[in-house]
């Protein structure tokens, strides 16, 4: 389980990687309802981090070109996703 400083961190640097992709981030936004001029702020949030995150992992390209930029393991990003708020695991059960 990731701790959840090192998540947020991973959120921050997936947030920026999605900021410096001129296709992605309009779509990001888009689906957070959120504006570029709202991101100063919302980057404090981890569970706006952690919505960065989600997005980020819903395509496999993403993760894998993230990682290989940050030279991180490609289950990084759902390691840090489950250690953020609204992360957690479905049990249904």
């Amino acid at each position: 389980m990731m701790e959840r400083n090192s998540a947020e961190t991973l959120g921050l640097n997936a947030l920026a990687w999605l900021a410096a992709d001129e296709e992605l981030m309009p779509v990001f936004l888009g689906s957070t309802g959120a504006s570029a001029a709202d991101l100063p702020v919302q980057a404090r949030d981890p569970a706006f981090l952690g919505s960065a995150l989600e997005f980020l992992t819903m395509d496999d390209a993403w993760v894998i070109a993230f990682c290989d930029a940050h030279a991180l393991p490609y289950e990084a990003p759902m390691q840090a996703r489950a250690a953020l708020p609204g992360g957690e695991m479905m049990h249904w059960t």
